[in-house]
């Protein structure tokens, strides 16, 4: 009894060591590693050498680490030893299936700590003097999962001359990127994790989020966590969860209705004493056309009479339309092409319109009989469809389907004049005994 109670317990030693493990360790990431070569040289040369990053959530664990066996390609300099207590490295997106041909981004760099000169930054390091706690190899890896799915900027920090990186600073997002309609409120996620047992953990932090499009950038918001305030020149319209950005490190920016001058890139920065991280989120405002066709009804076309329509697509965005025309009869469907285009107009609020002028003449078509002319627009928001009734009148020569319908209009009437004689001749000879018996 006493050996079955020994085996027992060594069996739940033996488990709660491997669910530990496996708790805390996550699948390898392959990297680049990348930095400048030495010497001097504008611009900087760089170069690029695969990595391995060995992920552990605990850094105590061993796990596989202590097994692996780069392949001849990887240097075993660069197999980096990674502890990631929040497990943002583990996330799914980073660790695609065996086999999978698509690979998750991953760039490592050596980073340099130093003091940020931004205003709502720069009380973070007041004290120009820099800690002996930066006196360390300092890393920052930007990783981005398969599928947009997540965005990861992490700043690292490894005592000198080891390959054993602790994650101080993790910036991430899983908002990669964001599709809204004009008017809708949007949410941007960014979220950042502080190593607690860092000493730079304890002297506050700042955010901020920039925009940037096509070279045009401004500051969207800031906030100085230490201070506990806004930037003066914060945009209108945009805000911040302040309670959770201080609880849950929060740093989501909401923008209060979607305009067309928010489409574009947002880069969610986070500041500790002499480090920051950042990641970007693309923002996009996509608004189908509205459709309008004129004149409507369409006024009553005789054979070989042209019709003139035109349509017109008004408040879309972004700025690529394909506009065309369609005429339903009989026949079926027919391409009419895209008639005469406009060039785009923008109105105030940013959004777009264009229009399309059709001169359509029925019998080259095939539209003698009539039918429905609709005006058809391919936007990124959706396809978007207006009809107006074609009416031809004086048409010369029926159709089969006219003329099996005249045939029995005819036979209808013919029928029923037959019941009417036939009533008549009935009334007139009843009429002519009751008289014939009177004169009897």
């Amino acid at each position: 009894m006493a050996n079955i109670s020994t085996i027992y317990k060594l069996s739940l030693l033996a488990l709660t060591y491997f669910l530990h493990v496996g708790a805390s360790t996550c699948p390898v990431l392959e990297c680049w590693f990348v930095q400048e070569k030495p010497g001097r040289g504008f611009p900087a040369a760089m170069t690029q050498e695969k990595s391995l990053l060995v992920i552990r959530t605990d850094p105590e664990s061993q796990g596989t680490g202590s097994l692996l066996k780069p392949s001849s390609d990887i240097n075993p300099e660069r197999v980096y030893y990674i502890t990631d207590p929040a497990a943002t490295f583990c996330h799914s997106s980073l660790h695609p299936p065996g086999g999978a041909v698509e690979k998750p981004q991953c760039e490592l760099n050596p980073f340099l700590p130093q003091p940020s000169t931004v205003q709502w930054a720069a009380p973070l390091t007041h004290s120009a003097l820099s800690p002996i706690y930066l006196q360390a190899d300092w890393y920052s890896a930007a990783l981005q999962g398969l599928d947009r799915q997540l965005t990861l900027s992490s700043v690292m920090r490894a005592p000198t001359a080891t390959k054993e990186p602790q994650v101080i600073l993790s910036v991430s997002s899983r908002t990669v990127r964001v599709q809204s309609r004009l008017g809708e409120p949007v949410l941007l996620d960014c979220g950042f994790w502080v190593d607690p047992s860092s000493p730079l953990s304890g002297s506050g932090f700042a955010m901020e989020w920039r925009y940037q499009f096509r070279g045009d950038g401004r500051l969207v918001l800031a906030y100085d966590g230490k201070g506990d305030r806004l930037a003066d020149n914060w945009e209108a319209g945009a805000g911040l969860d302040i309670n959770a950005l201080h609880k849950t490190g929060n740093a989501s920016l909401i923008l209060q209705e979607a305009q067309v001058r928010h489409s574009g890139t947002y880069i969610c920065t986070v500041y500790l004493p002499y480090l920051l991280a950042q990641v970007a989120v693309d923002l996009e405002i996509v608004e189908p056309p509205s459709l309008s066709i004129s004149p409507s009804p369409l006024p009553l076309s005789a054979p070989g009479q042209l019709v003139v329509v035109q349509c017109e697509a008004s408040g879309f965005a972004p700025l690529s339309l394909e506009l065309g025309w369609e005429l339903s009869g009989a026949g079926g469907v027919q391409d009419l092409g895209r008639g005469s285009v406009t060039g785009h107009r923008q109105a105030s609020d940013g959004t777009y319109s264009q229009s399309s002028r059709l001169e359509l003449d029925p019998a080259r078509v095939g539209g003698e009989r009539g039918g429905q002319v609709s005006c058809v627009a391919v936007h990124q928001g959706g396809t978007r469809r207006v009809s107006v009734s074609l009416n031809v009148i004086g048409v010369s020569t029926p159709s089969i389907e006219d003329s099996m319908a005249m045939v029995a209009v005819a036979l209808g009437l013919y029928g029923l004049i037959k019941v009417f004689s036939w009533t008549v001749s009935s009334s007139d000879s009843t009429a002519a005994d009751t008289q014939e018996k009177k004169e009897n």
